[in-house]
């Protein structure tokens, strides 16, 4: 766990892309969801957000 929140702070890609991919992931489930309409309001903007961020993220260091 120490070793993934260095790799966080210190600006790594594959820790990033993780984060990213999670997010992306957590998206796509909350816009399949049939129990609550805030998740599924929410869920384009949290995709968006992940791939935004992975397309930044493949621009850092290994």
């Amino acid at each position: 766990m120490s070793n993934f929140l260095s790799r966080l702070f210190h600006l790594r890609r594959d820790a990033w892309e993780m984060v990213a991919s999670t997010l992306i992931a957590l998206g796509v489930l909350m816009l399949m969801q049939p129990l609550s309409l805030s998740l599924f309001s929410y869920s384009f903007l949290v995709t968006l957000v992940g791939t935004v961020m992975f397309i930044i993220v493949s621009h850092f260091p290994e």
